[in-house]
């Protein structure tokens, strides 16, 4: 992280890589197992704020959903949204 970062954990330029798997990645358990992270209702997103994201990768990337999401980020998405879906076609 970097201190000129406007909102802590998010790059000013986000890593494409990441981005994409962020897009294509799915809740592996629970009530929304196989729902997209980026489509995860807000209230889930709040609920594990407040419990605790899980440890690892999966918790990293609910927490960085969490904060784009948060800060009315979510156009930051679309392309990979794109790109993801001119793929998968």
């Amino acid at each position: 992280m970097n201190s000129e970062d406007p909102i802590p954990g998010i790059p000013v330029s986000p890593d494409p890589a990441y981005m994409l798997k962020l897009v294509e990645a799915k809740m592996p358990f629970g009530k929304h197992a196989g729902t997209l992270l980026i489509h995860l209702p807000e209230h889930y997103m709040v609920w594990f704020h407040e419990v605790g994201f899980p440890k690892g990768e999966l918790g990293d990337m609910l927490h960085t959903v969490y904060e784009i999401k948060l800060n009315g980020l979510e156009y930051l998405f679309n392309p990979f949204r794109t790109q993801r879906w001119k793929r998968d076609r």
